[in-house]
């Protein structure tokens, strides 16, 4: 018996992370800046609805790759930024723990 096409999926696979890690690592950084604005008091609502469209893309690109804990992370993310709730001083602390998982989980992804 062959090995049949797993070699040649999981290689499809890595080139299609590859092609999308730039974007994955851009939307982090849209991630950190709401973040880090949001600690200083100063998340904008143009920030804070990046932010959101930022995590939802996150949310379904990990999903595609099986990454169940990132989808997780990066809905978690995407439902605080889009809730019509002020986002308090707690908020702050839980997302910049979520953005430091997902950038972890990207980073450490092969």
């Amino acid at each position: 018996m062959g090995t049949g096409p797993q070699p040649q999926i999981a290689e499809a696979l890595k080139l299609l992370w590859l092609k999308f890690l730039p974007q994955m690592q851009e939307r982090v950084a849209v991630l950190e800046g709401a973040s880090s604005a949001l600690q200083a008091g100063a998340l904008s609502d143009g920030q804070r609805s990046a932010a959101g469209a930022a995590a939802h893309k996150l949310a379904g690109v990990l999903g595609t790759f099986g990454l169940t804990e990132g989808t997780s992370l990066a809905r978690e993310a995407e439902q605080m930024f889009t809730a019509d709730d002020l986002l308090d001083s707690a908020a702050a602390v839980r997302i910049a723990a979520i953005t430091n998982q997902l950038a972890d989980l990207i980073r450490t992804h092969r």
